[in-house]
């Protein structure tokens, strides 16, 4: 009955409990024997009686007895035993009282603590790269606390979104990052701001790209603020971009609600890095695109009035269409002076390192860009 409660509370096997007491009952003997004494215990598994065994050699002249028998005694308890065999003799621990029941008891409790988080461990193992959905338990130190069925996670500060502030009790979704093993068991790694997010939640909300009709070739993010994702379809009846962003912009709405209103914007992916770095920075008419392959760079010519389209406020939509195609991108208004200008680093490089011709620090007028959510007078049907 006992057993058959904890399975239940603790979800741990039924051979995992046996083991756990058995290996309690063989402390515990062991604390009421002679030092040197190899012991070992056999447990019944329906009634949970159980018997106490000292392992000995057999040998022709004893030098330890707590380890050792004369073939004599052997023999008597096995006519068959020769010099050299380990024999089972049962066992009376003395004073197997108070002091061997507590024993018992830590090492219990212990050992069920133990196959608790292996168990949680190999659970969440398993589910590395899923979403999870919890609850949060607390803010610590900057960490968030999230209560995931049985078991406890936590969204680290570096993998939580700016744009958020989650408090004790709100239903949080999050992408399982890692799950390491440590002294205090299981510890399961959640993430807010990784690209992976954004991916699984597109897989959760376009069926397309859940059985890989569509197919996201890469993602450049910045957490809490926009989010650039490259499509590809892999069926030429089915158009990748339309198929994200869904009816009226249902599909990649529902991701934008689930980011807390982080921009999102879809773009057709190319294998050429020419057209897909047209792509990365529409809506900005792009006048003449040249490809440093040498140096990794791609240089980019528009009308000057549309220089701070193209790179965006803070520089962020050309920062992110660099990560998105993995070239650096050096982009110049046609009425630009012809001399170096640096280029934007597809790590990121910030606002400040590009040419003041470049950018005017204000904020610069906000976008609909190729895939953000539209508004429902100018969506298509």
């Amino acid at each position: 009955m006992i057993l058959q409660q904890l399975e239940a509370e603790k979800s741990i096997d039924r051979d995992t409990l046996l083991e756990a007491i058995r290996s309690a009952i063989e402390s515990a003997a062991k604390k009421s024997m002679t030092k040197n004494a190899n012991i070992t215990v056999d447990l019944d598994p329906e009634t949970l009686a159980f018997q106490v065994f000292e392992i000995r050699t057999v040998t022709e002249t004893v030098t330890e007895p707590a380890t050792e028998m004369s073939l004599e005694e052997a023999l008597k308890l096995n006519p068959d035993v020769v010099v050299g065999n380990r024999l089972k003799v049962p066992a009376a621990p003395k004073d197997f009282g108070r002091i061997a029941a507590q024993t018992a008891k830590q090492v219990i409790i212990q050992k069920i603590k133990d196959a608790e988080r292996d168990r949680i461990f190999e659970e969440f193992k398993q589910r590395e790269g899923d979403l999870v959905t919890g609850a949060v338990k607390r803010v610590s130190h900057g960490n968030i606390i999230v209560s995931v069925g049985r078991a406890e996670a936590i969204v680290p500060h570096r993998e939580q979104s700016p744009r958020e502030n989650f408090k004790p009790g709100d239903r949080i979704r999050a992408y399982l990052l890692e799950v390491e093993k440590s002294q205090r068991g299981a510890q399961v790694i959640l993430s807010r701001a990784s690209t992976e997010l954004v991916r699984a939640l597109f897989e959760l909300e376009v069926p397309e790209i859940y059985d890989e009709t569509v197919e996201i070739k890469a993602i450049a993010r910045e957490a809490g603020s926009r989010t650039k994702v490259a499509v590809k379809s892999n069926d030429p009846n089915v158009d990748a971009v339309g198929a994200c962003v869904g009816m009226k912009g249902s599909r990649v709405r529902a991701v934008v609600e689930e980011l807390s209103g982080e921009k999102i914007d879809i773009v057709r992916w190319s294998d050429n890095p020419v057209e897909l770095c047209a792509n990365a920075l529409n809506p900005a008419d792009i006048l003449d695109i040249e490809v440093d392959s040498e140096n990794g760079v791609i240089r980019v010519l528009v009308p000057q009035d549309q220089l701070s389209l193209a790179i965006g406020k803070r520089g962020q939509n050309a920062r992110l269409a660099s990560k998105l195609i993995g070239w650096s991108i050096d982009i110049r208004g046609d009425g630009a002076p012809e001399q170096p200008m640096p280029n934007v680093e597809s790590g990121g490089q910030d606002v400040e390192n590009l040419s003041a011709t470049n950018i005017v620090d204000h904020d610069f007028p906000e976008r609909n860009d190729a895939g953000a959510v539209p508004d429902e007078e100018s969506a298509p049907e």
